[in-house]
C-alpha cells in the first residue's frame, strides 16, 4: 500500500508484495477476514424458473389479501396460494420502482435505481453491456431464456439492429415481445382497440402473423412448458434459468379465447402444438371472448369481470408449470420464483372500460398503487418455492430488493457476483436463516399525476401530488419523499412491519426521528449518482461527509483480501479507507486498475471497470461536502501488476 499527498491532489494505490502475494495463493486469510462461500457441486446447482408478472398488486394473492375479503367481492388464486404453502413468502419484497422499465432494468443489472441507467419512464432504452443476471448465470453454465416480456432492447427495429436484444444480453432462448408498447395487448396476431401492428419474436423471426387466436399468457405458458420438456429431454447436468415475464395483469383487460383445458402438467392445461394458426391449444375465435365461470354470475362490473379472469388465467398458468416440473421430476431441484414488477395499476387501455385498482383492494392493506413510492405502488407479491432447501409454509419479514436476486442466483450457482451489485445475496433467508443479511432498499421516480383518492386510502395522500418521488430504509424504518422540490424536503418516516398501510408519520415524533429524518437526507446523496437522462432536485448537492475534517486524519486505510481464486487465477481484492478533505467542491478521481475494480464514494458507484478491464484510466467527478469521506475499491489484481492506483484532485488545501 502506498498513499501521498501534495496542494490540491492526492494519490493512493495497492501493490501486492511477492510475499503477502504467496501467502494468500497459500491460502492463509488475514484474521478479519471471513472466507467466501464454498462454490455448490455443480449437480447441487438448481434450475431456476423466475417468474415476473405485470402489475400484479400484493393484494392480488388470495394467501396475502384476497382471501380475506368477502365472497362475492374477491378473486382468488389457489394454485399461487398452494405455492406458498410449498414455499417461503417475501413478505416485505420491493421492486426498484413503481413501473416496469426500471424494475426490469434493476433486476437484470443487480444495481437501484440511485445506479441503474435506465430510470423513470425509459421504455425500450438499451439495457447496457456489461454483467448482467442472465450473462452471468450463462457464464456459470447455466442455459438461459427469456419467454415474455423484454422492452430493454434500445433503439432498432430488428434483431440485428437492437443494441440489447435478448440473445444479445445473455439469453441463449428468446420467445416475446421486445418492444414496451407491444406487451399492452395480449393477442399478437390480432389488430386489437389497445395497439395497431405488433410484433413478437421466436429467436430472430417474426412470427406474429402465426399466432391466430393466442392469448399471451397461455402462449407464454406453453412455450415455457416447452422449453422444460427439451431440459429434461436433454439428460444433461447443465442447469437452467428460465425468465418467465407475463404480460398481464397490465394494460389491456384483454381476456382468453377458450377455458383452460383440463387437466396440467406434460398431459393437460395449455400445449404447444407449433402449428401456423394453432400455435398452441387454446388459439380460438372470437378473441377475448372468455370469462371464468366463478365470475360470470358475479353482480360486477365487466371490467371487473375481465380483471378477475386476467389474474385467474395467471394462477392456471402457474399451476401447470408447477405441476410439469413434478411430472418432468425437475421440482425438486428447481428455485422457482413468482414476483411482480410493480404495484396494481387502474388501466383499461379498452375505450368504454374503466377500471380502478380499488375494484378489488389490488394494493390489500397497503397505500398506493402503481406509480406511487408508497407501499402499494413497490412492495410486490413475492414466494420462493425450492423442497428442501426452502421452508415450506414459512414467510420472512425482512426487506429485501430485486437488485438482490443477482448475487441470490450467482451464490446459488455458485458463481461470483461482480462488485458493481447493489444487492445482497438472499440465500440465508430463503432457508430460513433469522441472521441473514439485510441488503439496501432505495426508490427513486419522477410521475406525473396523483395518488388516486380511493377511501380506502389515508385522506392525507387521497390526490397527492406525486412529482420526483424517494424512498430509503436506515436503521429499520422507511423515509418516503413526494413531490420534492429541495433537498431539505423533509421525509414522513414509517415503521412498516407494524405499519403497512403507512397510518403513522413518526416524523419529528421525537429526538430520534429527527436525527433519523438528517441521516436519511444524508444518505441518499451517499447511495446514489445523479444520471443527466433523469435529473432530480438534489443532484447539484455535495455528497455528505460522514463527520468533520480532522487535521490528525490524512488516510487511514484497512485492507483485506476478501477472495482468494487460486495459484493459477488472478486475485480478488477488497480496499477501504476513510479521507479527510477539508474545503468543500468538486474533486476529479483517477483510476488505474489493469484487472478491472469499482471505485466507491460511500455507497455511491464513482468508476465501474470491472466489467471492462483495461490499461485506460477512468475519471469520474463529484461534489464533496469538506469531511471524512468513505473510499473503498474492489476488483481484481493481476499478477505482477498494480492491483490499482486512484489519485484525485480538487480545491487546494
Amino acid at each position: 500500500m502506498m498513499s501521498s499527498s501534495r496542494r490540491g491532489a492526492r494519490r493512493w494505490c495497492f501493490i501486492l508484495p511477492p510475499c503477502l502475494t504467496a501467502l494468500l495463493m497459500g491460502g492463509g486469510l488475514c484474521a478479519s477476514e471471513q472466507a467466501p462461500p464454498e462454490a455448490s457441486p455443480r449437480e447441487s446447482r438448481p434450475n431456476v424458473l423466475f417468474i415476473l408478472c405485470d402489475d400484479l398488486g400484493y393484494g392480488d394473492l388470495g394467501v396475502l389479501f384476497q382471501n380475506e375479503r368477502q365472497e362475492s367481492r374477491r378473486h382468488s388464486t389457489p394454485h399461487m396460494d398452494r405455492l406458498a404453502r410449498e414455499g417461503r413468502i417475501l413478505l416485505r419484497h420491493y421492486c426498484p420502482a413503481p413501473v416496469c422499465a426500471p424494475s426490469r432494468a434493476s433486476l437484470m443489472s443487480g444495481q437501484h435505481q440511485g445506479h441503474a441507467s435506465i430510470r423513470d419512464n425509459q421504455f425500450d432504452k438499451a439495457l447496457p453491456e456489461g454483467p448482467n443476471m442472465a450473462s452471468l448465470l450463462q457464464g456459470a453454465g447455466y442455459r438461459t431464456a427469456l419467454i415474455g416480456k423484454w422492452g430493454l432492447q434500445g433503439n432498432g427495429e430488428s434483431p440485428a439492429t437492437w443494441p440489447a436484444y435478448p440473445t444479445k444480453r445473455g439469453f441463449d432462448e428468446f420467445f416475446g415481445y421486445v418492444r414496451h408498447r407491444d406487451g399492452h395487448s395480449h393477442y399478437p396476431a390480432h389488430k386489437t382497440e389497445a395497439r395497431g401492428k405488433m410484433e413478437l419474436y421466436d429467436g430472430q423471426e417474426n412470427v406474429s402473423a402465426q399466432l391466430t387466436g393466442c392469448y399471451t399468457t397461455d402462449l407464454f405458458t406453453a412455450r415455457a412448458k416447452k422449453f422444460l420438456a427439451e431440459r429434461a429431454a436433454a439428460e444433461s447436468s447443465q442447469p437452467f434459468f428460465l425468465l418467465l415475464t407475463y404480460d398481464t395483469p397490465h394494460a389491456a383487460l384483454h381476456v382468453p379465447a377458450a377455458p383452460y383445458p383440463e387437466g396440467s402438467g406434460m398431459n393437460g392445461g395449455v400445449q404447444w402444438l407449433g402449428e401456423p394458426g394453432a400455435m398452441i391449444n387454446t388459439a380460438a375465435e372470437p378473441i377475448d371472448s372468455f370469462l371464468h365461470p366463478d365470475y360470470r354470475g358475479q353482480e360486477w362490473t365487466d371490467s371487473e369481470k375481465r380483471f378477475a379472469t386476467m389474474v385467474r388465467r395467471l394462477d392456471d398458468g402457474v399451476g401447470d408449470l408447477m405441476q410439469t416440473l413434478d411430472d418432468l421430476g425437475l421440482t425438486e431441484n428447481t428455485l422457482l420464483v413468482l414476483t411482480s414488477d410493480n404495484g396494481p395499476h387502474n388501466e383499461a387501455y379498452t375505450p368504454g372500460r374503466r377500471y380502478g385498482a380499488d375494484r378489488f383492494d389490488s394494493f390489500g392493506p397497503l397505500d398506493g398503487i402503481k406509480r406511487d413510492v408508497y407501499e402499494g405502488g413497490i412492495r410486490v407479491p413475492t414466494i420462493a418455492r425450492w423442497p428442501g432447501e426452502v421452508p415450506a409454509g414459512s414467510s420472512s419479514p425482512r426487506i429485501s430488493q430485486f437488485h438482490d436476486w443477482l448475487p441470490t442466483l450467482l451464490e446459488l450457482g455458485g458463481a461470483r457476483a461482480p462488485s458493481g451489485t447493489d444487492g445482497v445475496s438472499m440465500a440465508a433467508d430463503l432457508r430460513g436463516d433469522e441472521q441473514s443479511p439485510v441488503g439496501t432498499v432505495y426508490v427513486e421516480y419522477t410521475a406525473g399525476g396523483k395518488t388516486p383518492g380511493y377511501e380506502e386510502f389515508d385522506p392525507r395522500r387521497r390526490g397527492a401530488k406525486r412529482g420526483q418521488m424517494q424512498a430509503i430504509y436506515l436503521d429499520g424504518y422507511k423515509g418516503v419523499r413526494t413531490d420534492i422540490q429541495s433537498h431539505e424536503d423533509p421525509f414522513q418516516i414509517y415503521e412498516t412491519l407494524g405499519d403497512p398501510g403507512e397510518s403513522h408519520d413518526l416524523a419529528g415524533t421525537s429526538p430520534f426521528f429527527e436525527r433519523l429524518n438528517i441521516s436519511m437526507r444524508k444518505e441518499v446523496l451517499r447511495i446514489r449518482r445523479p444520471n443527466p437522462s433523469a435529473p432530480r432536485p438534489y443532484d447539484h448537492v455535495p455528497m455528505p461527509s460522514l463527520r468533520p475534517h480532522r487535521e490528525s486524519l490524512d488516510e487511514v486505510l484497512t485492507s483485506i483480501e476478501r477472495e482468494v481464486l487460486s495459484e493459477t487465477r488472478d486475485t480478488s481484492f477488497g480496499h477501504q479507507t476513510h479521507v479527510s478533505i477539508r474545503t468543500t467542491g468538486r474533486y476529479t478521481f483517477h483510476l488505474h486498475a489493469p484487472g478491472g475494480a469499482v471505485f466507491r464514494l460511500h455507497r455511491a458507484i464513482m468508476i465501474d471497470s470491472e466489467s471492462q478491464p483495461s490499461e485506460e484510466v477512468r475519471t469520474a467527478s463529484v461534489l464533496l461536502e469538506a469531511g471524512q469521506h468513505v473510499v473503498s475499491v474492489d476488483g481484481q489484481a493481476l499478477k505482477g501488476r498494480p492491483a490499482f492506483e486512484l489519485t484525485w484532485e480538487g480545491p487546494e488545501r
